[in-house]
């Protein structure tokens, strides 16, 4: 079961990696959403510098129950954006990566470095 916690926790770190790296890096594409919701250009800033921690800190023992907190908070934004702007399709990703930091929280983190 440990093994598709880790499977699961590779998943989000991966994506939130892409995702906090192309906000960072000021890809139009990714930043469209924050300016369609009427929200400054900081916030996708805050938001990508977000991602790429919460990526690092759901394998931290200490931070992985926060981590997959945050991250949950991001995904339920994310959904609220694919319910707002159509296609509600688009926003499967963030549904499943939501779901695995639930399990993530109900094992109250799963971090695998460093001490408890």
């Amino acid at each position: 079961m440990k093994y598709l916690m880790w499977f699961g926790m590779a998943i989000v770190s991966l994506v939130m990696l892409m995702g906090g790296a192309a906000k960072l890096a000021g890809q139009e594409s990714v930043l469209e959403s924050f300016f369609k919701l009427g929200l400054p250009g900081w916030f996708g800033t805050f938001i990508g510098i977000a991602e790429l921690a919460g990526a690092i800190g759901i394998w931290i023992r200490r931070t992985s129950l926060w981590a997959a907190l945050g991250i949950s908070v991001i995904m339920v934004g994310a959904i609220y954006y694919h319910v707002t702007f159509p296609p509600l399709t688009a926003g499967i990703p963030a549904l499943i990566l939501l779901l695995i930091c639930g399990s993530i929280i109900s094992q109250r983190g799963t971090g695998i470095f460093g001490r408890a």
